[in-house]
């Protein structure tokens, strides 16, 4: 762990934290004190790596398998981090997936899976969470640029779900206001993951529109999430953070 520790005596719950932008919140989160729980679907091997990471460098984290579209997975995976962890201050609703595809070809049970995880489990988890929550309490959502610029065709049922968290996340800001608990979203630009590799097809689209000339890094995105659970932005809720390079600038 680093010599400063913003979020020691806090307890995390990070989704989808097994690979990519997930893997290196839940390790920032545990540099900076934070013991982690995070969730994985498929890739128990990952999210064993991301655990031994973590225990390497003297931190404490936890590793549940929940489907992010199965909610009574994820209600039982708030339910664990608390129960081992001995509480939850921080949700990071990271879990997300895309199934592209132009509008009149996306099957229907794709468009219901995309919903199943990037909207109603980022719903379900907040939900537990906050039953759970004290004052001081902090959820993050990782939405996308795409909610404000369309950078590129067949992404428009991933940036529905996007947008959808966007409307949530004000919204929920004036509900847990009053609880101490802040709610705001990181809305990443293109980002170097296994989803869109900083070599893959997208990046020959969207490559040209960032100002500063690069993919981000999963780890430039998990440093924007870290300030947003520390106690230094304890007075912004509701917000929408951009973490892409200039990219919708």
């Amino acid at each position: 762990m680093s010599n400063n520790s913003p979020l020691t005596g806090k307890t995390a719950l990070v989704t989808g934290g097994s690979r990519s932008i997930g893997a290196a919140i839940a390790k920032r989160l545990a540099a900076d004190g934070a013991a982690v729980a995070i969730t994985y679907n498929g890739s128990p091997d990952k999210a064993g790596e991301v655990v031994a990471a973590i225990e390497a460098a003297g931190g404490r984290a936890l590793a549940i398998q929940a489907d992010a579209g199965n909610a009574d997975a994820v209600r039982a995976a708030v339910g664990q981090t608390v129960a081992q962890l001995g509480g939850i201050d921080i949700l990071v609703n990271n879990a997300g997936i895309a199934i592209n595809g132009p509008v009149e070809e996306i099957a229907f049970a794709d468009y219901e899976r995309m919903i199943a995880v990037n909207v109603t489990g980022v719903f379900v988890a907040t939900q537990e969470a906050v039953r759970n929550m004290k004052a001081g309490g902090r959820i993050i959502h990782i939405g996308s640029s795409m909610a404000r610029y369309a950078a590129f065709p067949t992404a428009s049922v991933y940036t529905l779900t996007k947008g959808a968290v966007a409307g949530f996340n004000r919204s929920l800001a004036r509900d847990l206001g009053p609880k101490g608990i802040t709610v705001n979203t990181v809305l990443p630009g293109p980002t170097n993951t296994d989803m869109n590799p900083k070599d893959g097809p997208v990046a020959a689209i969207v490559g040209p529109g960032m100002a500063i000339g690069r993919y981000g890094e999963p780890e430039e995105i998990a440093a924007a999430v870290a300030f947003l659970a520390s106690p230094d932005a304890a007075f912004i809720t509701g917000a929408e953070l951009m973490a892409d390079g200039g990219f919708t600038a």
